[in-house]
């Protein structure tokens, strides 16, 4: 039975911290009311505390640290070259999906493509008159190459002229604004002609277009950044251990740096490769997309996720100070009419400071702590629920965690000093 609590008390320390929805709020009330009433120096005597079992609903979490970011991010810039003619926002304007942000001018683009609509003209006469004059396969073939050829430059001529507009690929916020009325913006540099294709990033879209004359020595990237507005991610890690029991969809609940009220979200994405922490351990990164969209979050805020990997309802527990052992069968000190009775209990999941009771016990009923002395001398800085790091004397540092009756602990103290982790 000790070597049952023990694993189990291991493995919660390892791979969750556990809460009680309900119910057990009370019990764990009461431990500390009753811990500083056992545990203040003037306490002369040993005294015993008397506490409920109860029933609601436990949940298992997993608690993960990250950051609040903005759901999505966009960093623009012109697919083509040419000298800025135009500008519409400035940083810190709202913008929606498809607004024109800057434009550059577009005469050799316009100019271009009048040439290519013109060269696809004249292709198709081509192959019309071939065609109509029994020319061979092989001429037809080459007619119908030289068409396909031209329609192609006619398409991309055309997304060129409409990339002489940069505009928005979400709506949000513009973040930061590095255009201005006559920088040479693009992809070429010291070149002459046109030339496909061009740097820059439209959050992956083809840019498809050709790029024209700059006729400058250099040219500027000229970038657009825009964060999307009231929708937020929580860009967060967990340890290797709790990686493995997370999925995508899991609710969790968020606490945010500077905000009182509870932020909740789901699990979008639990990454597979593992990533260095800052101090070296393993880590995996998840994504929770916070639920509906929120105007007093802000990116970069810290935050830190509690995740619900599993849930039960209606289930009965015990204070865990409150169960001995001998051998494999766990008892407590049931009150029956003012009395204690030594009574069998079978124990179930543990959950932090409390034990699930599966027979032996029904919610209400009454167990007592048997009476004891805290070992060791008097601390200052007593808190509730126990003085610096124990409960009600138990398992406080360099003590060990003694149960009435003889019994330990499992690992010698209380997990993680009601906390449900080590």
């Amino acid at each position: 039975m000790r070597k049952r609590l023990t694993e189990r008390w291991r493995r919660l320390g390892r791979t969750a911290r556990i809460l009680l929805a309900a119910g057990v709020a009370a019990v764990v009330v009461g431990g500390g009311a009753g811990a500083w009433a056992l545990t203040r120096e003037d306490t002369a005597q040993a005294q015993a505390m008397q506490v409920q079992a109860t029933s609601g609903t436990v949940k298992e979490t997993v608690s993960a640290g990250g950051t609040v970011e903005a759901a999505e991010t966009a960093d623009l810039s012109f697919e083509v070259s040419g000298t800025v003619t135009k500008i519409y926002v400035a940083e810190g304007d709202t913008v929606k999906k498809g607004d024109p942000l800057a434009r550059v001018d577009d005469t050799t683009l316009v100019a271009a493509r009048t040439a290519a609509e013109s060269a696809l003209t004249a292709a198709q006469e081509q192959l019309d008159t071939d065609d109509s004059s029994g020319a061979s396969d092989v001429q037809i073939a080459s007619d119908e190459a030289a068409v396909a050829a031209a329609e192609a430059d006619l398409d991309s001529a055309r997304q060129a002229v409409d990339d002489a507009v940069l505009r928005a690929t979400i709506g949000g916020t513009v973040t930061a604004f590095d255009i201005a009325v006559g920088d040479v913006v693009g992809s070429s540099s010291g070149s002459s002609g046109t030339s496909s294709g061009g740097s820059g990033s439209s959050m992956g879209e083809d840019s498809g277009g050709a790029s024209t004359d700059s006729s400058t020595d250099s040219t500027s990237t000229g970038t657009v950044s825009i964060v999307s507005a009231g929708d937020h991610v929580v860009e967060a890690t967990v340890s290797a251990d709790d990686a493995a029991s997370l999925k995508k969809g899991l609710q969790a609940t968020v606490t945010v740096n500077g905000v009182d009220e509870e932020v909740f979200g789901t699990v979008a994405t639990v990454g597979k490769v593992a990533e260095t922490s800052s101090s070296g351990a393993a880590v995996f990164p998840v994504s929770i997309t916070v639920t509906g969209e929120r105007d007093d979050l802000y990116p970069g805020t810290s935050a830190t996720a509690e995740i619900t990997v599993k849930q039960r309802e209606d289930v009965l527990t015990v204070t865990s100070a409150a169960i001995t052992t001998d051998g494999d069968q766990a008892y407590v000190q049931k009150v029956v009419d003012g009395k204690t009775v030594k009574t069998k209990v079978t124990i179930g999941e543990v959950y932090g400071a409390t034990t699930e009771i599966t027979d032996g016990l029904a919610e209400g009923d009454t167990v007592e702590i048997e009476a004891f002395t805290r070992p060791g001398g008097s601390r200052s800085g007593s808190q509730e629920g126990g003085q610096e790091g124990g409960f009600g004397g138990f398992g406080g540092e360099g003590e060990t965690g003694q149960l009435p009756g003889g019994g330990q602990f499992p690992g010698g103290g209380m997990p993680d000093q009601m906390g449900g982790g080590r």
